[in-house]
């Protein structure tokens, strides 16, 4: 069923290629020195703006249940730390290598479905997965020439392991068949609420200190955010977690993309074989 639905392929493809998308308009932000609960709570803010406003034109309600309600936290919990993760490793590793660790998720997508939900396993997702080690691998022996660090790599891991289980508890949940608008808006607001208090906790919301600040603001809340999350939960559901989740090979591409030749990152040999 899953395998002949074109349509969840080409939202998991529209997914993964602007959620790449996440180091050009968040590398700006923090050259010019704003910090990670700012810049994330303005992010998820943003967009929760923005669903809201095509909620009301389109007069699709937004009621959920108490339990809906306790679910969808868990939920933007998972999404928190993945988002909070990648930021960090952006600290410590190119971003194109940052980013396209924490695109590990599909290995452990795979895994978890096949050991822990029985999903069918197959030699070419087996190989699939040892493919994406080897790739991640080549990517962490660039030495100091691609300014990679071991807490970079774990922060970047940790942020893909964070999103594969949000993907897979998106799926496996109760509100697996609420509508993407509804669903993505809950888990923004409550992220971006989260992202108030540590912003808070981190000495005060900072304001962005430019026009050029408002505009990667508003285009990460609106690309890798609003547009890749709305394709991901429709993806999810027409072609479940495993699917959504390799057909995310766009993403690293896109990421490092990017930081070769927006950032001037360097492209090494091993960059190359990853």
């Amino acid at each position: 069923m899953y395998m002949l639905n074109w349509k969840g392929f080409l939202y998991a493809v529209i997914t993964s290629a602007t959620f790449g998308l996440i180091p050009l308009f968040t590398l700006p932000l923090l050259r010019a020195g704003m910090q990670v609960p700012s810049i994330l709570f303005y992010r998820f803010f943003i967009a929760v703006l923005m669903l809201g406003v095509c909620a009301f034109f389109t007069r699709r309600s937004l009621r959920v249940s108490a339990k809906e309600l306790g679910v969808l936290g868990a939920l933007s919990l998972l999404y928190i730390g993945s988002a909070v993760f990648l930021f960090w490793s952006y600290r410590y590793l190119a971003s194109g290598i940052a980013t396209t660790m924490m695109f590990l998720y599909p290995v452990f997508v795979a895994l978890i479905m096949i050991y822990v939900f029985k999903e069918k396993n197959s030699v070419w997702t087996m190989a699939a997965i040892v493919l994406a080690i080897a790739g991640v691998a080549l990517l962490s022996w660039n030495g100091h020439e691609g300014g990679v660090s071991f807490t970079g790599i774990l922060l970047a891991v940790l942020s893909g392991f964070s999103y594969g289980i949000y993907i897979i508890a998106v799926n496996k949940s109760s509100v697996r068949d609420m509508p993407a608008d509804k669903l993505t808006f809950y888990v923004f607001a409550f992220t971006a609420v989260c992202m108030l208090a540590g912003a808070h906790f981190k000495g005060g919301l900072q304001d962005a200190p430019d026009w050029k600040s408002d505009l990667n603001l508003t285009l990460l809340a609106l690309i890798p955010t609003v547009v890749s999350n709305l394709t991901l939960v429709q993806a999810i559901k027409l072609i479940g977690s495993t699917f959504s989740s390799v057909l995310g090979a766009m993403e690293p591409l896109t990421a490092m993309t990017v930081g070769v030749l927006v950032f001037h990152e360097p492209f090494t040999r091993s960059t190359a074989w990853g």
